[in-house]
């Protein structure tokens, strides 16, 4: 069963791995930093106070792998049948854990500067927008920097859960990240061709009415100036097309 939320989304140092003008995969998990205890005193004086232990990070795995040309065509078709020529991918990556119908996901745009998006199953695509152009102008962040396109969640085997989204992002946007709840750790987007994708394997929720915690964008211009953060600034409605 898929949860599909509307989406509420500093990063590992790992380069984006693109060939022919298409992401196939983003970094992994960054590891966690190990927990620092204080010796004890050998003078009478009281023992120095353990350091903090950080909180660990809420996303246990964010790593992608590329989906071959050959495959991502295929899935395009079964997603967009006889529209699917006239789509070029600029994203195709697997999940880092699959659910029951989601191991992947495939952006590609058109000539006018449309955008798709189809989640995958093996070799098949579907888009939960009829038609797939709908993600287009449909939200967008405060000053229409990025824009939001499907978002989902689903169970993905014991006490694991999968989150994935994707959006655009103007030329004013040099990196797109995304964090998790409460937790400020950013992650990076898979980004190219204007598009961005996230995606993550979460520890399942302990209480079921609560949920994995939410994801969160960051915007941040070429200068590392942070320009939108959808954790205090809400999205706005565009002109669907």
């Amino acid at each position: 069963m898929r949860i599909r939320p509307i989406v509420l989304a500093t990063a590992t140092v790992a380069a984006l791995a693109t060939a022919g003008g298409m992401a196939v995969a983003a970094p992994g998990t960054p590891a966690p930093a190990p927990a620092v205890h204080a010796e004890s005193a050998a003078a009478p004086a009281a023992a120095a106070p353990a350091a903090p232990v950080p909180a660990p990070s809420a996303a246990i795995d964010t790593a992608t792998t590329p989906i071959d040309a050959g495959t991502t065509a295929r899935i395009l078709a079964s997603c967009l049948g006889a529209e699917a020529s006239k789509y070029h991918p600029v994203i195709a990556v697997r999940t880092p854990v699959a659910s029951a119908d989601t191991d992947g996901v495939v952006v590609a745009v058109d000539s006018a500067h449309r955008y798709v998006q189809c989640e995958t199953k093996g070799r098949t695509g579907t888009s939960a927008s009829v038609p797939a152009t709908f993600i287009n102008d449909r939200l967008w962040s405060p000053g229409h920097l990025v824009e939001f396109f499907d978002s989902f969640g689903a169970p993905a085997g014991p006490g694991r859960y999968l989150t994935l989204g994707a959006g655009h992002y103007t030329s004013d946007v040099a990196k797109v990240t995304v964090s998790y709840g409460d937790d400020p750790t950013q992650y990076p987007t898979v980004m190219a061709g204007g598009a961005y994708v996230w995606t993550a394997a979460l520890p399942a929720a302990h209480d079921e009415r609560s949920g994995p915690p939410a994801p969160y964008v960051h915007a941040y211009d070429a200068h590392g100036k942070e320009i939108y953060n959808q954790k205090t600034q809400p999205l706005v409605k565009g002109a669907v097309r």
